[in-house]
């Protein structure tokens, strides 16, 4: 199992709003909440319907009292509960993350969201200032940020093996939106190209956040200013499928970010390259198990999970033993775990174990707005540079 700290005194109880019948990502938490048996799931609002809600909630063997027509219905429901939930993941259009955020954030539960956080960067601020005054423990699932080479990565740069950064590369390419397939019904992208439940980003938001966070949280460093180009080829589309843009970050070092959701031959071909004075890095989520690392001079090396990142407690506890890949699913089980333990630290007024700490914050979601908002001003200016903070 990956914790650490000390023995659970119990599950801790989860609700879910969104998720329900046809959801791609529910079913995906629902897993991950169970891979640590850390968490019993209890309560939903799974569907705006409330019959669809209602089924969800048997196929999840669910008290039926307990799946809610409205997530407002389950926050009123479950605030005097004696055996009320702990914690709540948002796995919704990105719509509908502020507002149920914000509540359970008020009834006292802790939150689990989905990227990009909010619909506007000051949505994503009160977030932030909710989760300060509250106390509570607020995880982002970039799932990324779960995988334990990219943890490795992460704590190597921090070494210094790599010395001071220079350039940063990261892309996010997939094809499933080559063609207009939000006309032909298809929920997940009807749903992603609606700026109304989508926001102002289509590709940006939904892809190019993560490469974005992806950069940051390997290299340590922040983005200071973007030159950003939006494009959009899908005939009668609303929103952009494509990203490319320039970044300036802190100390001097200098990236380019590739996002595109029409790019043909590409399935989830997220790959970040990060070069310093010393060394450099890379990793590709399809060979999520492989980093590969370069000293100057020397020829590169691969390192593979079940060595070094398996053998420090510090950044990451394997589930399985060495050979035996881990992968997506196992990722967004690391950060569920994560923020199993931080809650549990609270319960029993203790710090967390040390993996509880690369869990993306409130924080890393507000981040996540801003590029959003600054690289869609960009665009709109001809590629002007403009501070993401």
């Amino acid at each position: 199992m990956a914790q650490s700290g000390s023995a659970q005194p119990r599950r801790i109880r989860l609700g879910m709003v969104g998720g329900g019948p046809g959801a791609f990502i529910g079913p995906v938490h629902r897993l991950a909440a169970r891979m640590d048996d850390r968490y019993d799931f209890v309560a939903g609002a799974f569907s705006s319907d409330a019959e669809r809600s209602r089924q969800a909630g048997i196929l999840c063997h669910i008290d039926p009292a307990r799946a809610y027509p409205t997530w407002q219905a389950m926050v009123e429901g479950e605030r005097n509960r004696p055996d009320r939930i702990d914690a709540v993941a948002i796995v919704t259009p990105n719509n509908v993350h502020y507002g149920p955020a914000k509540a359970f954030l008020e009834a006292g539960v802790h939150v689990i969201c989905d990227k990009p956080l909010t619909m506007t960067a000051a949505e994503a601020t009160d977030l932030v200032q909710t989760v300060r005054r509250t106390g509570l423990v607020f995880g982002v699932t970039h799932t990324y940020a779960g995988y334990p080479m990219v943890r490795l990565a992460k704590a190597m740069v921090a070494a210094g093996d790599l010395g001071t950064i220079r350039v940063i590369q990261a892309e996010y390419a997939q094809s499933w939106l080559t063609e207009t397939i939000e006309t032909t019904g298809q929920k997940q992208a009807a749903w992603r190209t609606d700026p109304a439940q989508s926001g102002g980003g289509g590709c940006l938001g939904d892809i190019g956040t993560h490469a974005y966070h992806l950069a940051g949280y390997v290299s340590g460093l922040k983005a200071e200013a973007i030159s950003a180009e939006l494009s959009t080829f899908g005939e009668g589309r609303r929103l952009d499928d494509n990203v490319s843009m320039l970044l300036r970050y802190e100390g001097g070092a200098r990236g380019m970010l590739w996002a595109s959701q029409v790019a043909v031959g590409e399935i989830n071909g997220m790959r970040l390259r990060v070069f310093g004075s010393k060394g450099g890095l890379a990793w590709q989520q399809e060979q999520p198990n492989e980093l590969v690392f370069t000293r100057h001079g020397e020829p590169s090396r691969v390192i593979t999970r079940g060595g070094a990142a398996s053998g420090d407690s510090n950044i990451y506890v394997p589930r399985v033993p060495a050979g035996h890949p881990e992968g997506y699913l196992e990722a967004f089980g690391q950060l569920y775990a994560d923020a199993a333990e931080q809650i549990t630290a609270k319960w029993e007024g203790r710090e967390p174990g040390p993996t509880a700490r690369f869990l993306p914050t409130v924080e890393d979601g507000e981040a996540g707005m801003r590029f959003i908002e600054a690289a869609i001003a960009s665009s709109q200016q001809g590629g002007k540079w403009l501070s993401p903070r």
